[in-house]
């Protein structure tokens, strides 16, 4: 499979289907809602049981109101039951054309990172099922604050 030049494959993620979760978030691109920046944005997540969740954008005439569409498709899995993030493809671009990679923002990272540990979560920021970067969560968000660090010392 072709990849864009900034990727390098992440060791450890051999059996994540890439051009499949890829497409799955392609798919999704067109149901965003995203009437106010025109910025549509569509993650495909896959979740350790083997199961994807799709999510997009869902802007708000009251910004803060709006969801994101990492966070859309994570707490749809985690209302199934879902615990433990694997991978997540994200697909952006104006008016619903995809673009340039995006990255998730700050609050998106940190629910990532509440369903994994940063180096087992894989992102992929894509274009197409052929033009994509690869990264970890680690990479993302380094030395992360996560669940184990609310845990009681015994």
């Amino acid at each position: 499979m072709a990849r864009s030049q900034l990727s390098l494959p992440v060791p450890g993620f051999e059996e994540v289907d890439r051009a499949s979760l890829i497409g799955i978030a392609l798919s999704a691109l067109s149901k965003a809602y995203a009437p106010y920046s025109h910025f549509s944005v569509a993650a495909a997540a896959l979740f350790s049981s083997g199961t994807l969740y799709t999510g997009v954008n869902v802007e708000n005439a009251s910004y803060p109101a709006g969801i994101c569409a990492e966070r859309n498709a994570i707490f749809h899995a985690v209302a199934e039951g879902e615990k433990r993030l694997r991978a997540i493809a994200i697909v952006a671009g104006k008016n619903g054309i995809p673009g340039e990679h995006c990255t998730p923002c700050g609050i998106c990272r940190q629910v990532m990172r509440e369903f994994g540990k940063p180096n087992e979560i894989l992102v992929i920021l894509a274009q197409s099922p052929t033009q994509y970067t690869e990264l970890t969560l680690e990479d993302l968000l380094p030395r992360s604050f996560g669940p184990e660090d609310l845990l009681a010392e015994e």
